[in-house]
């Protein structure tokens, strides 16, 4: 699939805040993640420091480990290309940033409610731990191709041949099982934000079109054209334009 106009430029704004705020300026610069702390998305920092920007500034800071950003650019441009062609790219930029943002703030909200409901003397860890990456952002992405391309077969694990909405619930099943075995606060990976990510995209899609979006989970209705046929057009002179073309 060929890139598309806005996948291109996330693409590229990404690339470039990771590989000069979080590669250049913080491991040879500062030897500290000073700017992943002020840009990452943390509970703690959102509501008492009133850092209202990182909801939106998490979304493009990744870890130094190229892996991390491979993975998520990768599927950004799979699965959000066609999405765009489909979709156009004014709605795609709407649809991919609530997504993010709407999964950062369901995150920092079920961090709050396992802070106040959990016994688990770490729960202040899930608070305190900074959110990075756009992987929320692409798990919203994941959900809307369920729904568009629902039928659509895709490799899980790259073998086993399914549907691409069945895919897309076994991740999310896969997601909501560690979050029940691990918590919170276990393991380097915040599944509770890409759980978020599926959520927001999904009740966006659902919710979108009764307020006039005209959007929804299906394939946009192509606009009908006036076509005219025009059989045997007059002859006309060289310096004369036709009337029709044909």
């Amino acid at each position: 699939m060929p890139l598309t106009e806005v996948v291109k430029v996330l693409i590229i704004t990404t690339v470039s805040i990771w590989f000069v705020g979080n590669v250049v300026v913080e491991q040879y610069l500062l030897s500290e993640p000073r700017i992943t702390m002020f840009f990452a998305l943390t509970p703690l920092s959102l509501v008492r420091d009133f850092y209202i920007w990182q909801p939106v500034t998490y979304l493009f800071v990744h870890s130094p480990n190229p892996m991390h950003i491979i993975f998520n650019l990768l599927l950004l441009w799979w699965l959000g290309s066609e999405l765009e062609r489909l979709w156009g790219g004014r709605f795609f930029t709407l649809f991919y940033f609530v997504s993010g943002v709407g999964a950062g703030l369901l995150y920092c909200l079920g961090a709050f409610i396992y802070a106040l409901v959990s016994t688990r003397s770490e729960v202040m860890i899930g608070l305190s731990t900074p959110v990075i990456g756009a992987s929320s952002a692409i798990f919203g992405l994941m959900v809307a191709y369920g729904m568009v391309f629902g039928e659509r077969v895709v490799y899980f694990m790259f073998f086993f041949p399914m549907k691409s909405k069945y895919f897309v619930a076994i991740l999310g099943a896969i997601e909501v099982v560690l979050i029940l075995n691990n918590g919170l606060v276990q393991g380097k990976v915040a599944n509770l934000a890409h759980v978020c990510g599926l959520v927001s995209g999904y009740v966006f899609l659902k919710v979108w079109p009764y307020f006039g979006g005209g959007r929804s989970g299906t394939t946009k209705k192509p606009k009908s054209r006036k076509l005219k046929l025009v059989v045997n057009n007059e002859e006309f002179t060289e310096n004369e334009k036709p009337k029709y073309w044909n």
